[in-house]
């Protein structure tokens, strides 16, 4: 060979590699991604999410890896994760039939009055819902985004794959990490909105709740749901499906397999399908960065929602509620109502209010279904 082939053949070789591909943003976003996996590993913040969207964010902003797109009509790795995973609708679905299996209605069955309390968190939603179409949204990206406030990814995802699929990367982006940071953003807003008498009511025990209530929820919920917001059904129904299959005890080992396995595959499918859309051409845009901060805003205004509602239930109510609860108003679950008897604990040792919590917080998952529901109703 001579000199100048052996010259063509290792600059031919130097072009498969990435180093003569890389972008100014790419750098940028292996940051963004290493965040996430700090924010996973040393401060445990939701980190059976965080970790895989982290390293999706990290692995697919590496110049020309074979990991998103498709090739000779296949799709590559992660295309084919969220092509068939998040596109068709098929992982936000199976993972609400695992959190059905994982929930315990009681509470909310116990003390019906929270549902209140989950409908009033969801001011967010319709307060941001009109600031993003002053921002320049249009109304079904305004929708996609109002509903991050809700504190719910898969109702996010479910949402935005109907209304605004181009933001989907930065909506589920959004909705997780304001997930995950419930414990940094609730309690400053709380303690804001109450006083020292307010955060220190305590509440009577809930009744006991029958095992053919329990069984009997799930049924009239979903059917109360299928006829007021079908589009939902999707969701809710394997929730509900879920649901009874954990509280029939007829079929325990589904029920371990969706709270277990299943969720477990699922939830790393999602993880690396969000983190993989978010190259730093897609996000280094002001879209996705104005999403990150109407985001913020929309959960600090559900909850500040949640909070008043109690308020106000309190000016009518002989017995109070103590307003820690309204925080859990957002379907966080269970991490919303673990920051209320985080705070309750803080406030008064001998208070105990998770259990109190979990009515809002299960009426927030509801509530943000119903939100979802009706902006499909209204813009698909």
């Amino acid at each position: 060979m001579t000199m100048n082939e052996i010259l063509d053949m290792l600059y031919g070789i130097l072009h498969t590699t990435g180093f003569l591909n890389m972008s100014w943003k790419m750098p940028v976003m292996w940051s963004i991604g290493c965040l996430f996996l700090y924010l996973a590993i040393t401060k445990n913040f939701e980190p059976l999410l965080l970790l895989p969207i982290g390293f999706g964010i990290f692995l697919v902003n590496f110049p020309l890896v074979p990991l998103m797109g498709w090739s000779h009509d296949q799709p590559h790795l992660l295309e084919a994760f969220y092509h068939y995973g998040l596109e068709w609708e098929i992982i936000p679905c199976v993972i609400f039939l695992g959190l059905g299996a994982m929930t315990d209605f009681g509470p909310l069955i116990a003390n019906p009055k929270t549902l209140l309390v989950g409908a009033g968190a969801q001011l967010g939603v319709f307060v941001t819902f009109t600031g993003t179409v002053l921002a320049g949204f249009t109304l079904k990206e305004a929708a996609s985004v109002g509903i991050i406030g809700g504190a719910d990814g898969p109702t996010t995802i479910y949402l935005t794959q109907h209304l605004a699929p181009q933001l989907l990367g930065a909506n589920a982006l959004a909705a997780y990490s304001y997930m995950a940071m419930v414990p940094l953003i609730q309690p400053p807003i709380v303690k804001w909105l109450t006083n020292s008498k307010e955060r220190t009511i305590r509440m009577k025990q809930l009744r006991q709740v029958s095992r053919t209530e329990k069984i009997l929820y799930p049924l009239i919920t979903a059917s109360v749901i299928a006829l007021l917001v079908p589009s939902v059904m999707p969701l809710m129904g394997m929730f509900m499906l879920g649901n009874l299959m954990k509280e029939s005890g007829a079929v325990a080992r589904l029920t371990e397999t969706a709270q277990g396995a299943l969720m477990n595959v699922v939830t790393i499918f999602l993880g690396v399908s969000v983190g993989a859309t978010m190259t730093g051409d897609k996000f280094l845009s002001w879209k996705p960065l104005l999403i990150f901060s109407l985001g913020l805003l929309d959960f600090a205004v559900c909850t500040i929602g949640g909070v008043l509602t109690v308020k106000i239930m309190n000016i009518f109510l002989k017995e109070k509620i103590n307003p820690l609860i309204g925080s859990a108003g957002v379907s966080a679950v269970p991490m919303a109502a673990r920051v209320s008897q985080m705070m309750g604990q803080k406030y008064d040792k001998g208070n105990f209010l998770l259990m109190h919590a979990m009515g809002p917080n299960l009426a927030g998952v509801i509530g943000s279904a119903a939100a979802a529901g009706m902006f499909i109703a209204m813009f698909d």
